[in-house]
């Protein structure tokens, strides 16, 4: 089943590879209670995205180097923003995943 997932798992990997985001948001736009659909934990179980904590207090969630690997190995190749460009592109688009 994970195969028929791996598309999905990529755009998670993906959207987190760009930049950090915060758990809460992770959770909001990629958790599901459908038995079949386990993008999430799939991705966790994988090791391709980790939470971290950042400045002590807040719970984001990262792409690992396997994750970043992962996303290579199927010709998705992602650089981080700076951050200059991540406040420019939120502050333009007003929600998370919106380009």
């Amino acid at each position: 089943m994970s195969e028929r997932l791996d598309p999905l798992i990529l755009d998670l990997v993906e959207w987190v590879a760009r930049e950090p985001r915060a758990y809460a948001d992770v959770m909001e736009a990629w958790r599901t209670s459908c038995p079949r659909l386990t993008v999430w934990e799939d991705a966790v179980d994988r090791g391709f995205v980790a939470r971290e904590r950042a400045d002590g207090a807040n719970l984001n969630v990262v792409a690992t180097p396997a994750g970043r690997q992962f996303l290579a190995d199927h010709g998705r190749h992602v650089d981080r923003a700076a951050p200059e460009a991540r406040a420019s592109h939120f502050s333009k688009a007003g929600s998370i995943g919106t380009r």
